[in-house]
């Protein structure tokens, strides 16, 4: 499976906040979200990807967009990782099942059984404006592509 295309609306799906609270398809609408899909907590290519977006953030909001960090750890890993990077990118949770939303969204890396390296952005309407999929989840995609995806959205 390949990674969602832009243009198609996104499936139902729920996803676990770190307060354990659900994030579904309707948390989306009305905003521009860009979802980061990153294998593992505390691993270190996922523990810069998110300090490098953290450090963009400002401009990223500036620019209409909310970020969200979506992984297949538990909600308290996440939280943990969260508090220990010091980033306030809110962490959603995609373990239970293990990586649906992932699978629905075509990013899920099967040979490691986690959601693999991937940038998600989607527009007011849930509708895909734009997505990456890593060549591998060891490549760190890095912000520019963000920007780059947003302008390309906003082109749409």
């Amino acid at each position: 499976m390949s990674i969602v295309a832009p243009g198609t609306p996104v499936p139902d799906f729920r996803l676990v906040r770190e307060n354990g609270d659900d994030f579904t398809r309707e948390d989306l609408l009305g905003h521009t979200t860009v979802l980061v899909f990153y294998p593992f907590a505390f691993s270190p290519v996922c523990t810069d990807q998110l300090q490098v977006y953290e450090e963009a953030l400002d401009d990223l909001k500036a620019q209409g967009a909310t970020v969200y960090g979506v992984s297949t750890d538990a909600h308290w890993s996440q939280a943990a990782f969260r508090k220990e990077l010091g980033v306030s990118i809110e962490q959603l949770s995609d373990f239970e099942p293990k990586g649906a939303t992932a699978r629905k969204l075509g990013v899920y890396f099967e040979p490691g059984g986690m959601t693999n390296r991937a940038l998600v952005i989607v527009g007011p309407d849930g509708v895909v404006a734009w997505s990456h999929l890593a060549d591998s989840p060891d490549d760190l995609p890095g912000v520019n592509l963000i920007f780059d995806g947003l302008a390309a959205a906003a082109a749409v």
